[in-house]
C-alpha cells in the first residue's frame, strides 16, 4: 500500500492530465480559429482575458510581492514577451499553413530544445546517450516537417507553418531555460507578471495586423474560441500546473508535458477529422522516445 500515491499526489496527477489535455486542445483551437478571427488579435484577446482574470484572483498576492516583481520586471517582461506572446502568435499564424496534428507533435520537441538550451546557457552536462535522444527526437521533427519525405529537406521544401512552430518551440524552450534563474516570486505572482508582459507586447503585434489590413474581428465562433483559450489553456491549466508542481515537484510534473503531443494528435483527428498518416505515428514515437531516453539519463 505504501507504493500507492497519496491523495494530494493523486489529485496532482489528475490536475496534470487535465493541464496537458488543455494544452493539447490549444493546437485544435489554433486550427479552428482560422477564418474566425485573425491570429494576432487572438493573441491579444487571449492575454487580455488572462490579465483581467489575474487582476481578480491574484491582485493581493501581486501587491504583497510588488517590490520584488518591480525589481525584476525587465527580465520578466522579456520572458513573457517571447515565451507567451511571440510563441502563441507564431502558433496561431502557423495554423493557417499546417495541421493541428503537426502543431502538437512538433511541440513535443520542446523538452529537447530545453536540454540543448540548458547546455548552451549553463553548460549543463550532456551525456552521450542524451545526444542519442536528441538525435532521435530531431529525426521525428524532420519527419513531420518533410511529410515523411526526407528529400524535401534537401530541397528545402518545408511547410511554412511547420517551420514557424519549430521557431516557436525554440523560443519557448529559451523561456523555460530562463526559469532556472527566475526571480524569488511565488508561482502566481510570476505568472501574473509574465501574462501582463504578454498582454502589453501583444498590443503592438495586433496593431501591426490592423495597419496592414489583416485584422479580422471575431465571429461568434471566434469569440467561443477566445473564451476557451483564455479559460482553459491559459488560466486554469497554468494554475493547475502550479498547484501540481507544489504537490509532486517540478521533475515529476514535467514528465506529464509529454502527453501534450499525444492529446493534440488524438483531438485533431477526433474533432477536426484530420488525417493521421503513418509518418505522423512514426514521428510521434521518435519524438517521445527520444525525450524518454534523454530525460531518463539526465536524472
Amino acid at each position: 500500500m505504501s507504493d500507492l500515491p497519496s491523495k494530494p499526489a493523486a489529485n496532482a496527477y489528475l490536475l496534470l492530465v487535465l493541464t496537458t489535455l488543455s494544452w493539447g486542445a490549444n493546437a485544435v483551437a489554433a486550427k479552428m480559429s482560422v477564418g474566425e478571427l485573425s491570429p494576432m488579435l487572438l493573441t491579444l484577446l487571449r492575454w487580455l482575458g488572462v490579465f483581467l482574470l489575474l487582476t481578480i484572483f491574484a491582485r493581493k498576492k501581486v501587491a504583497a510581492e510588488w517590490p520584488v516583481l518591480r525589481a525584476h520586471w525587465g527580465k520578466i517582461f522579456v520572458m513573457g514577451a517571447l515565451g507567451f506572446c511571440v510563441f502563441n502568435t507564431l502558433m496561431y499564424v502557423a495554423a493557417k499553413h499546417t495541421q493541428a496534428v503537426n502543431i502538437g507533435i512538433l511541440q513535443g520537441a520542446i523538452p529537447i530544445f530545453v536540454l540543448l538550451g540548458a547546455f548552451a546557457a549553463y553548460r549543463t552536462p550532456v551525456r552521450g546517450v542524451q545526444i542519442l535522444g536528441v538525435a532521435i527526437t530531431m529525426i521525428g521533427v524532420a519527419l513531420v516537417a518533410s511529410k515523411g519525405d526526407f528529400g524535401r529537406l534537401a530541397a528545402l521544401e518545408l511547410n511554412h507553418g511547420d517551420v514557424l512552430i519549430v521557431i516557436a518551440c525554440v523560443l519557448y524552450a529559451g523561456y523555460t531555460v530562463s526559469l532556472r534563474k527566475r526571480p524569488p516570486l511565488s508561482g502566481m505572482t510570476m505568472f501574473a507578471g509574465l501574462a501582463t508582459a504578454a498582454f502589453v507586447t501583444s498590443i503592438p503585434v495586433a496593431g501591426y495586423e490592423y495597419l496592414v489590413g489583416d485584422l479580422q474581428v471575431p465571429t461568434v465562433k471566434g469569440w467561443w474560441i477566445v473564451a476557451f483559450v483564455v479559460i482553459f489553456p491559459s488560466f486554469l491549466a497554468q494554475i493547475s500546473f502550479l498547484l501540481a508542481v507544489d504537490q509532486v515537484g517540478p521533475g515529476r510534473a514535467g514528465v506529464f508535458v509529454n502527453l501534450v503531443p499525444i492529446f493534440a494528435a488524438v483531438l485533431s483527428v477526433a474533432i477536426l477529422g484530420e488525417a493521421f498518416h503513418l509518418y505522423h505515428a512514426l514521428a510521434l514515437a521518435l519524438v517521445l522516445g527520444g525525450i524518454a531516453i534523454a530525460e531518463r539519463f539526465k536524472r
